[in-house]
């Protein structure tokens, strides 16, 4: 049997996973956590129902995990996303002055003259438009995310509130005042008073927040932290993890063992919004190696395992900049050791959680071959179990049919051949490749079917694929033969009848219908 308990902690899982939002958002690993410790301590200032509190809880600790749905986006701008991520995270926009004081200068640092003019040009033009569009997708992914692991509605419609103002001006919904869910207007304080205790200790997180009280934050809120400063510093002592399970409020939320592959098929389908081109990919994967496992006889412990292992073999891919993963040429070393520390990456995430624990190995083993040149530790073939050999067939087969901005996607049968030849070259195992092969070529693609949710129409599905593989209204109209004005037209039809404003919150709608295909 597997090594697990039968019913699995919640908290204690997605302490592990709050890591995406931490690497995801360019925070320090344990911000999320951090954050989540400050929100129910205001929570219990303020005797909030367990039940209340509860939804601050989780609501604190997933606050930034709708980033990694806008880091496309954020990277063709600026070109580093976490840099401008943590710029925007430091600004206080209610006070217009200090997007010429913090946001351009942080977001412009160690740019050349040419990228930082057009930068700065960019941002006093069309800013603006630019970070409603970023506040809307977090809020939308972060709510849609909160949903796929079936937090409660309370948490939900915090994480959809997040990013709204005490004043009214923020986003999506331009909500005032106690129009904001109390579990929002927490997470949204804790959340910067970690930031800002972070760089520079409780008194610069006093003083920033003072400074958004009335404007972006609650100023309640804000007095009822000034009131107890020592929280700062207690959210960053001992043992982040244990501190956490200390703090949630009971009764504890608890998951059986089959629901944990929803919450890693949540999270694997959450890191892969981050590059257009990969968007499904660990779906896809899991299933290809899912099959295959069963197919060799796999026992039901070990396909289980390697289910999970399988939606988050590429979680880690969230700490590498999308400039490295979106580039058109050749990579450099430097961009090659870059790729080659996500399978690491993926490994400590999934290894920092002690019920993921088991399956982090064989997730940090998905690029490693038998001949040793593989990546991240160049494993030798002993050191392969079979699950192991199949979680790399199938990544590798999968990847093939999905195009990547250096190249286009392969048809099943070209990648069918490919990856045979691996095979011959000793890289790959033929077994577990036969086995891939043979259920790709009879696993039903995702498509539209008998399927219509929402009331898309078939030329509706169309434009939602290629939304949520990254397409513009000009590349739609391209791809589609119509003009530019009728595909935005399609994209805004498309997006009123899914309920949804972001492509990110468009393609994990078009996932949980299975309406992604490759987008070759």
């Amino acid at each position: 049997m597997v090594d697990m308990a039968p019913r699995l902690r919640l908290a204690d899982l997605l302490a592990g996973l709050s890591t995406v939002a931490d690497m995801g958002y360019g925070l320090p690993v344990g911000e999320a956590m951090r954050s989540c410790m400050i929100g129910v301590a205001l929570a219990r200032r303020l005797n909030l129902s367990e039940a209340e509190a509860a939804d601050t809880f989780y609501s604190s600790l997933l606050v930034h995990v709708g980033c990694v749905g806008f880091a496309h986006e954020m990277s063709s701008v600026f070109g580093d996303e976490s840099v401008a991520n943590r710029a925007g995270a430091k600004t206080n926009f209610a006070a217009p002055r200090d997007v010429l004081t913090t946001l351009i200068p942080e977001t412009t640092r160690g740019m050349g003259p040419a990228a930082r003019i057009r930068a700065t040009a960019f941002i006093a033009v069309r800013g603006r438009a630019l970070g409603r569009r970023y506040d809307t997708t977090v809020c939308e992914v972060g709510r849609e995310t909160a949903k796929r692991i079936k937090l409660s509605g309370g948490v939900q419609g915090a994480l959809y509130q997040v990013k709204e103002w005490w004043n009214g001006g923020g986003n999506p919904l331009g909500l005032k005042g106690d129009e904001i869910v109390l579990p929002a207007r927490i997470a949204k304080v804790a959340a910067d008073a970690a930031l800002f205790s972070d760089l520079g200790g409780t008194r610069l997180a006093l003083d920033a927040l003072g400074r958004r009280a009335g404007g972006m934050l609650d100023p309640s809120l804000v007095a009822e932290l000034a009131a107890d400063p020592a929280v700062l510093a207690e959210a960053g002592a001992g043992d982040l993890r244990q501190r956490l399970l200390e703090s949630e409020p009971p009764p504890f939320a608890e998951r059986d063992e089959t629901e944990l592959v929803e919450v890693a098929s949540a999270f694997g389908e959450l890191v892969d919004l981050k590059t257009p081109s990969t968007v499904g990919h660990s779906k896809e994967v899991a299933g290809l190696a899912t099959a295959a496992a069963e197919r060799l006889g796999l026992d039901e412990d070990t396909v289980r395992r390697l289910q999970v292992a399988a939606h988050l073999h590429d979680i880690g891919r969230v700490g590498v900049l999308n400039a490295v993963w979106e580039k058109a040429g050749p990579l450099t070393s430097t961009d090659w050791e870059q790729v080659r520390l996500h399978a690491y990456h993926s490994e400590r995430i999934l290894a920092s959680s002690p019920v993921l624990e088991p399956m982090a190995r064989l997730a940090g083993m998905h690029h490693e071959r038998l001949d040793g040149s593989g990546y991240h530790r160049g494993c030798q073939a002993r050191e392969f179990p079979t699950s192991a050999r199949v979680l790399a067939a199938a990544d590798a087969f999968q990847a093939m049919t999905e195009a990547r901005p250096h190249r286009p996607a392969l048809l099943a049968g070209q990648a069918a051949e490919e990856v045979h030849r691996q095979v011959l070259a000793g890289r790959l195992d033929a077994d577990a490749v036969a086995a891939v092969v043979d259920v790709a070529g009879q696993a039903p693609r995702s498509g539209l079917g008998d399927r219509r949710p929402a009331g898309l129409s078939a030329r509706e599905i169309e434009v939602l694929r290629l939304v949520a593989h990254g397409c513009s209204n000009p590349q739609i109209a391209t791809r589609l033969h119509i003009s530019r004005r009728t595909a935005e037209h399609h994209v805004q039809h498309v997006y009123t009848k899914i309920g949804v404003s972001s492509r990110a919150a468009a393609a994990l709608f078009a996932l949980e219908h299975d309406l992604i295909r490759p987008a070759g």
